[in-house]
């Protein structure tokens, strides 16, 4: 996790707006979400040897295997999610805590899971060094966190074979989860809108390229 103090220069404020132009540019349009990305520093989610990287449109690794999403995926998932002030949203990778991070700015209550105990460890550590406020777990992220469900929203940032049925169930009616959905090496993201009937809608949008979702449901 990050080796570097806690500072956001004026350098760091500037590369962040250039990167939320890009964004926008490249089709983000919810200006919530883009005004969470400009409001939080990327780079203090970076170990120090990659900070100059921080404000790059790319993923990075953060170790354990894992990587640190590209801002258009946290974008774009997020704009998917459709997040409400006081949205309780489950998200499956917490990973560095980025992606939690912008989904606690935009207002939600978070509860996320990490599969990884060195990650999850880290993170909890660095997130009460920032001061964010999300339950953190450590376990089996396709099965969800039962005890606390239902879930207004559900974010999974790790590539599944299929949509864990754990996880449609603990959505709310009107709820929404978004999760991509593919092979290892390419998937598509998926928006499943939950019915009162208990039917599920689903949408397909562009395709990307994560890291294996581990556990019972993903990758083993």
């Amino acid at each position: 996790m990050p080796l570097l103090k806690l500072e956001d220069t004026y350098l760091h404020k500037g590369k962040r707006r250039a990167l939320v132009a890009l964004l926008r540019e490249k089709g983000i349009r919810n200006e919530r979400v883009l005004q969470a990305i400009n409001t939080l520093p990327r780079h203090f989610f970076f170990d120090s040897a990659l900070i100059s990287h921080a404000y790059e449109d790319k993923a990075f690794p953060i170790g354990e295997g894992q990587t640190i999403s590209q801002p258009y995926t946290v974008a774009f998932q997020t704009e998917l999610l459709e997040i409400k002030e006081g949205d309780r949203v489950l998200e499956i990778g917490t990973g560095s805590g980025y992606q939690g991070s912008i989904l606690h700015l935009l207002g939600a209550e978070v509860f996320t899971i990490e599969y990884q105990r060195k990650l999850f460890e880290g993170t909890q550590r660095f997130l009460n060094r920032l001061g964010i406020k999300m339950h953190l777990f450590y376990g089996d992220g396709t099965g969800g966190l039962p005890s606390y469900a239902p879930y207004d929203k559900i974010i999974v940032t790790a590539g599944a074979p299929v949509v864990p049925e754990a996880l449609v169930a603990q959505l709310k009616v009107g709820g929404i989860l978004v999760i991509p959905v593919g092979d290892r090496r390419r998937q598509t993201m998926l928006r499943l809108t939950k019915k009162a009937n208990g039917k599920v809608t689903r949408e397909e949008f562009d395709g990307f390229a994560f890291v294996p979702l581990l556990g019972k449901d993903g990758w083993g």
